[in-house]
């Protein structure tokens, strides 16, 4: 039975075109091409689309994925060269119709859990013992935290706000849920308050739908089974940590090991429900507030017993490889369509990521067929990539921006990544869905905040209002295996075949249009919504100050026009560039967009100005102010480059 395509889509720049129901992709070309343009050279072939999609098969994604998931595939572990040695030796195959492929090595910062002194817990008045084996982030040296342990839900801001009204939090050790913050913001926050460690686990109420016992989880249902731990990178910045904004190659210049900034400034560490549950079950205090409490088995309190801990690490230098393939374009072979998924896994990593990358292989072996057959070579190049180490920060993608950085910059058309390509139950119908990608999730960060290129994400997504689970259950766990996925997530794989049906039609539309198939008029629309979230929500308190808003509202307005109406390419393709400020964002390693980058505030609109407004409020400092005046500067000088950047060629 067909599925309507759920697409985590989330165009970060020009918003593709997009219109996919049932498995049918669509971009509108119009009819506004020029004659001479069109007579010239030939568009898309809609006969090699409907070539390519018959062509993509469920027994070949299925053989993809148990290949992939064979062995644990850590970055830099021997597993992790297996597969990089499987991926060479099929897209080096004569047969695979790839032009070239080849590895790209980095040598990176990585930390590891120390094999033969596994971290340890001792807690309460039963002295219980918890042994972890497991790494949370890059520290500098062996760590010890002893303290009182507090619950303290998510990890927030006012999660710790509420605490510390009744609790000295000083020297203690917070445990936490995932939700409501990231991994590593759990920590920083923690650590404004004088919390010396952080433990995160899984709340069974958010990601099991309130199951905890091991007959009503994995292999019994899909939901994640009391010991699994979700794993995940603390890492604050992208990229490798010893090299920010260098390539990491074996001579590059590398900062001392001390002045890393780009990490917590306390420990943090995951663990399981089943852990948890002892941990939490010991607390003692008053009772923590109603929506604090999860399904573990006892009252959720906020204070506890005395707590130890004793972690260590070996962080080293390990060499990282990127694998490369590429299909050269004919008519335009030096401007760039980049399709890429990473390829190392917390474990066996069957839906993250390997589902996204047996998606991959199997556009490149259909693609790389029509090539070899000389049924069709793309107008622009095709380049794949297969990135290493991004569970550790998004490494090997944030080296290759790095490394290539004037190339891509000036080349590349649109970033396509296609990570966790299947996050669905089968028993959930999805939901289609497009929306603007923000934020740093995954490999699109590098490309997007830091080189400006146009980006999206792919994934076929299950209904969020069936389910409480953030995401599947078995997420960075020892249970994300070929069984999981091929009994729970897709048993037939079809909802694999669409994403590569999806993303392999927008990858050969990007690659064969005549002119670039993007819709600006969505992004003027973004910007415009952008602009009245920004007067309603900070007008009076600015111009309380002295500063107007005047300049951004009349620049706005002059961009609108020539997005509804231009449509030359290379104006298009530089558009995302126009947004790119250097100085934005100086506490943010990589970031750069004044548009999609991250930001704090909940108010929907400039991200640096709303993270300013809402710092200068909370400190009535004139300087805070001052750099809130500043970003109004920033973001009016983004759109009006951006405006000339669709101007006519003076």
């Amino acid at each position: 039975m067909l599925k309507e395509v759920l697409l985590g889509v989330l165009t970060g720049a020009v918003a593709l075109t997009i219109g996919i129901l049932l498995g049918h992709f669509a971009i509108d070309k119009g009819s506004s091409v020029p004659d001479w343009v069109r007579d010239a050279s030939r568009d898309v072939d809609e006969s090699i689309i409907e070539k390519f999609l018959a062509e993509l098969d469920t027994n070949q994604l299925r053989e993809n994925l148990r290949e992939l998931t064979k062995v644990p595939h850590m970055a830099t572990t021997p597993g992790d060269e297996a597969t990089v040695d499987f991926m060479l030796k099929r897209w080096q195959d004569p047969n695979t119709g790839l032009d070239s492929a080849w590895r790209e090595n980095y040598k990176v910062y990585l930390s590891f859990p120390n094999k033969t002194s596994p971290n340890k817990v001792s807690v309460g008045k039963t002295g219980y013992l918890v042994t972890w084996f497991q790494n949370s982030h890059i520290v500098t040296h062996l760590f010890y935290m002893q303290g009182k342990l507090v619950y303290a839900n998510q990890g927030k801001m006012s999660d710790y706000e509420l605490l510390n009204r009744t609790l000295d939090l000083t020297g203690t050790i917070a445990i936490t849920r995932y939700g409501g913050e990231g991994r590593s913001k759990k920590a920083i926050n923690a650590a404004k308050f004088g919390i010396v460690g952080v433990l995160v686990y899984t709340e069974p109420y958010d990601m099991n739908d309130g199951l905890v016992s091991e007959s009503e989880t994995y292999p019994h249902s899909w939901y994640l089974p009391p010991s699994g731990v979700e794993r995940g990178s603390y890492n604050i910045d992208f990229g490798d940590l010893l090299t920010p904004y260098l390539a990491a190659k074996d001579d590059t210049y590398r900062i001392p090991k001390e002045d890393i900034t780009g990490i917590p400034p306390i420990p943090a560490q995951p663990i399981g429900f089943e852990d948890a549950e002892r941990l939490i079950c010991e607390l003692d205090g008053d009772d923590a507030p109603n929506e604090w409490q999860g399904s573990l088995n006892c009252t959720y309190k906020l204070g506890g017993p005395g707590f130890k801990s004793t972690s260590t690490f070996n962080n080293r230098l390990e060499y990282s490889a990127n694998v490369m393939g590429i299909i050269r374009g004919s008519v335009e072979p030096d401007r760039y369509v980049i399709y890429g998924n990473h390829r190392d896994s917390w474990v066996h990593g069957a839906i993250d990521p390997s589902s996204g990358t047996a998606v991959m292989l199997e556009i490149t072996r259909v693609l790389g067929k029509m090539v070899k057959e000389g049924k069709w070579r793309p107008r622009r190049s095709i380049i794949f990539g297969s990135w290493g180490a991004e569970e550790f920060g998004l490494i090997g993608s944030a080296e290759y921006t790095e490394e290539y950085f004037s190339k891509l910059s000036e080349r590349t058309v649109a970033y396509i990544n296609v990570d966790i390509s299947v996050i669905i139950l089968n028993t959930v119908h999805c939901i289609f869905s497009v929306g603007f990608l923000t934020g740093a999730g995954s490999d699109y960060a590098a490309f997007m905040h830091y080189l400006g290129i146009t980006s999206m994400d792919i994934s076929y997504f299950y209904d969020r209002s069936k389910t409480r689970a953030r995401i599947y259950p078995a997420y960075h766990t020892a249970y994300d295996t070929f069984d999981y996925a091929s009994t729970y997530i897709d048993p037939g794989f079809t909802s694999h075949q669409a994403v590569a049906r999806t993303a392999g039609n927008v990858l050969v539309r990007l690659a064969d249009s005549l002119l670039l198939p993007f819709n600006c008029s969505d992004y003027a629309e973004s910007l415009d919504q952008y602009l009245g979230q920004a007067v309603t929500a900070f007008e009076e308190k600015l111009a309380a100050k002295g500063i107007s808003m005047g300049e951004i509202t009349r620049f706005s307005r002059l961009l609108w026009m020539p997005l509804k109406v231009r449509q030359m390419n290379d104006q298009l393709m530089l558009l995302d560039r126009a947004f790119l400020d250097p100085l934005a964002f100086p506490e943010q390693y990589g970031f750069r967009h004044v548009i999609w980058a991250s930001r704090s505030s909940s108010v929907p609109t400039f991200p640096g100005l709303a993270d300013a407004v809402e710092k200068a409020e909370s400190t009535g400092l004139k300087e805070d102010w001052d750099q809130a005046h500043k970003h109004i500067s920033i973001v009016t000088q983004a759109i009006a480059g951006a405006a000339h950047t669709l101007d006519d060629v003076i």
